[in-house]
């Protein structure tokens, strides 16, 4: 062939290969193909800084979307992320950037914090650990989480316990992970030893005001709460708390086990109302000055009857309150008998009570939206037998908190901006977090959830990344699929696909 006309078909194709990147070089999988191809120039040529540890090898990048969560609303923009942080943001979306992912329609936001999870290691990996766990957070736009002291084995009691954690995450983690320790009677009144956690890097303390199901974290009770509370309000760190009061209840010993509504009569709604009355009336009883940070933290609040008594003692108190992803999304008219991965505690309650649940949130009343993500292995759920009353308490769902948040919240006429409220600003708060993460801002961690409001999430087995798939989310409809997240800058998942390896980072300090 003519060398002319070789290098006439030589040009024409280059021209064609340039009209073709120039068109589609904004659509975020080309962009991660051509980081994908630096990545490979990097293997054979290693730069002099080193790389970066997520998908995107580009030391900075621009974050663009028509629709960014920012503090003051929802607008278009461009987030400028260098090394780990945010470094400035901008509504003006034409960028002059070859190193830029657009996302067009879909809504950048902060990453989602999640800070009641049950991670489980060391001691109980079989029932979740922080490999599975975190990976499944983050696939479902989970880019902080805090653990809880139980159920690994031993409990997170004490600094030995808490460095065996902090190692276990350093290696293993896929998102930010921070720690909350257990305050137990062995330790309520020890103010040494609860003051060492807190430098150990807990963020703050959980108790059981019932049995935990876990042999060596004793639940607490009145003297012991008012034995810790003069330090945890000096220290400015929050008490995290499961508020049931178990108290005698009637029941049918003939009632069938695997009938749900057999295990929700053992679990009124009294429990959590003893509980909270309780927990009010040891903060008025202690005249302890609370630094900033402290608050008396309601766990998992299932019982909306209890709303009135919390808004009364909030005029008072720092008191703060959560309620869980499966309350706003399930309720007991619709559990099938047998089908205990709906088991927890407090129980699911019916419909008129999600929906007061879902009001809360909506209006601000109910402060964040946990998981409260708690597998276990099949046969401590009794699959088999279907008996709720001997079944394994625990809700597997991580995975699902932001899709199944923003199905309730948005059908009861709630904004994108309140969704970064309840699942990024205000556990951030909580965490001791807040100077560092939950917003879109100068300075801030780059953390990132990117996801699509009005699509169908996949809430299918196959995508499933929990160590045990039973889930009550299976096949169930929610909107809001995960398109990305970004976890301090690396980008960790895109379009149902994770990263080689974890690059989360530890969160030891409050005020961070």
């Amino acid at each position: 062939m003519d060398r002319q006309v070789v290098g006439l078909i030589i040009l024409l194709n280059a021209i064609a290969a340039g009209v073709l990147y120039q068109r589609f070089h904004d659509h975020p999988q080309v962009q991660l193909l051509e980081s994908r191809a630096l990545e490979w120039y990097h293997k054979l040529l290693p730069p002099a800084t080193p790389d970066r540890c997520g998908a995107l090898k580009w030391p900075s990048y621009v974050v663009i979307s028509d629709r960014v969560v920012f503090p003051d609303g929802v607008r278009p923009g461009a987030v400028y992320i260098e090394g780990k942080k945010i470094v400035a943001v901008s509504e003006n979306v034409t960028v002059d950037s070859p190193h830029t992912l657009n996302f067009k329609d879909a809504v950048v936001a902060p990453g989602v914090i999640d800070v009641h999870i049950h991670l489980n290691e060391p001691g109980r990996v079989e029932w979740e650990g922080i490999w599975n766990g975190t990976r499944a957070a983050v696939m479902g736009g989970v880019t902080t989480v805090i653990d809880m002291p139980l159920n690994s084995n031993p409990v997170t009691t004490d600094v030995v316990q808490l460095q065996a954690k902090k190692r276990a995450a350093k290696a293993k983690a896929w998102t930010n992970v921070g720690f909350w320790a257990g305050l137990v009677p062995e330790n309520a009144a020890n103010h040494t030893l609860l003051g060492q956690l807190v430098d150990a890097g807990a963020l703050g303390f959980k108790s059981f005001m019932c049995n935990s199901g876990i042999n060596d974290f004793g639940n607490v009770g009145g003297d012991d709460i008012a034995a810790a509370l003069p330090f945890l309000k000096a220290r400015g760190v929050p008490f995290f708390v499961h508020a049931e009061v178990v108290s005698p209840v009637e029941s049918d010993p003939a009632a069938d086990p695997t009938a749900y509504a057999t295990y929700m009569d053992t679990r009124p709604p009294k429990f959590e109302q003893d509980a909270i009355r309780l927990l009010i009336e040891k903060l008025d009883a202690d005249t302890t000055p609370a630094a900033p940070g402290f608050s008396v933290h309601i766990a998992h609040l299932a019982d909306s009857g209890s709303l009135d008594m919390i808004k009364e003692a909030q005029a008072r108190h720092p008191l703060t309150v959560e309620t869980c992803a499966h309350y706003l999304t399930f309720s007991a008219e619709d559990i099938p008998n047998g089908k205990t991965q709906y088991k927890c505690a407090p129980p699911l309650r019916d419909a008129a009570n999600k929906a007061a649940l879902i009001a809360a949130v909506a209006s601000g009343a109910i402060n964040l939206v946990s998981s409260d993500h708690s597998p276990a292995p099949p046969s401590l759920k009794e699959i088999e037998s279907g008996n709720f009353l001997k079944a394994w308490g625990g809700i597997s769902g991580v995975q699902y908190l932001l899709p199944a948040t923003w199905t309730a919240l948005e059908a009861a006429g709630g904004s994108l901006s309140d969704l970064v409220r309840l699942l990024s600003e205000a556990p951030a708060r909580l965490a001791g977090l807040a100077g560092s993460k939950g917003r879109i801002a100068p300075g801030y961690d780059a953390d990132l959830v990117v996801f699509e409001p009005a699509s169908p999430a996949n809430t299918s087995v196959a995508l499933n990344l929990h160590t045990h798939k039973l889930s009550p989310y299976t096949d169930v409809p929610l909107k809001g699929k995960v398109v990305a997240a970004v976890v301090g800058g690396e980008l960790t998942s895109m379009y149902g696909h994770l990263n080689k390896k974890p690059c989360g980072q530890l969160q030891l300090k409050r005020g961070a």
